[in-house]
């Protein structure tokens, strides 16, 4: 059964043009400050760390540099570990999760893994609190070549020299309420489409690669969050946001294929973790340190099952 939803933006059943992502442009607002919430944390860390400068994008007129977080004493022979925070700009514990994991346990790993951590890798969507560039494109279905989303080509060159030495890639995401009450309908209208009503999974959840599984990795992770936060149930069809549930808190895509940031590095280990900050059984807070524990007990299963 096909719904619908009027969107302010676009003709129902027309997919847009160049007029109707100008107007969309045009109706977002800035709403934070990459520069004191992201950049300031990040050059407060460069007593510890290096900080890599390995792009920037222009939006008026406004610049955005594009940072990353590396070990100090990078070492050739020592696998690489890659966070990545922000591809959807507004899910925010993301962002800070990426933050909070450099500040609070990065120089844990020091020895023993070459860190690299892309805590905001969009940050015109982090200060609007957008999931799409401002180009009204999903940069988390454009880590390909030749793709359209500078943020992710960006990261794409950033990552392409490292292929075959990442061990272990840990992408953070959230899921929230305006996932139902704005994003998906604007994708609909987007892609000329009618909006169908779905379901937000209550609790962390896990995305791994169908193509390459790694179930123990997965479960460890979701074992350790557990203990900071609930993790989210199947549905009454045994799935969420429409894939099958294949262990507690695990679904799964083929990364690559669809373009996704977890699929680019080729590491061994890779999942994309979820949030749901909105949720009555959870803080913003308790979501930011379920993103952390999901990244040590990543690199901590990836250590010990080279």
């Amino acid at each position: 059964m096909q719904h619908t939803r009027t969107y302010p933006i676009g003709t129902p059943g027309a997919p847009w043009g160049d007029a109707e992502r100008a107007a969309w442009r045009a109706a977002q607002r800035r709403q934070r400050s990459h520069a004191d919430d992201v950049v300031a944390r990040i050059d407060a860390l460069r007593d510890r760390f290096d900080v890599q400068a390995y792009g920037s994008l222009d939006h008026g007129d406004r610049s955005y540099p594009l940072l990353a977080i590396r070990s100090r004493d990078w070492n050739p022979a020592l696998p690489v570990a890659v966070v990545t925070g922000g591809v959807h700009g507004y899910e925010t514990s993301g962002v800070l999760g990426a933050l909070e994991f450099a500040e609070q346990a990065g120089e844990g790993y020091a020895g023993r893994i070459n860190l690299l951590v892309v805590p905001c890798v969009s940050p015109w969507g982090y200060e609007h609190v957008q999931r799409w560039n401002a180009d009204a494109i999903d940069p988390n279905r454009a880590f390909r070549d030749n793709s359209p989303a500078p943020e992710s080509a960006a990261l794409v060159g950033l990552l392409a020299p490292l292929r075959g030495a990442v061990l272990v890639h840990v992408d953070l995401h959230e899921t929230t309420d305006t996932d139902e009450s704005e994003f998906r309908p604007a994708l609909a209208a987007r892609d000329g489409r009618p909006f169908e009503p779905g379901g937000i999974p209550d609790g962390f959840y896990l995305v791994d690669d169908s193509v390459r599984p790694q179930p123990a990795f997965q479960q460890a992770i979701i074992e350790a969050v557990a203990r900071v936060t609930h993790i989210a149930p199947a549905d009454e069809n045994g799935e969420m946001i429409g894939a099958k549930v294949v262990a507690p808190g695990v679904i799964e895509y083929p990364l690559a294929e669809l373009g996704l940031c977890a699929g680019i590095t080729g590491a061994r280990y890779v999942t994309t973790t979820e949030v749901y900050p909105d949720s009555p059984q959870t803080t913003p807070a308790e979501c930011n340190a379920a993103q952390v524990a999901s990244i040590v007990a990543a690199l901590d299963y990836a250590l010990a099952h080279r």
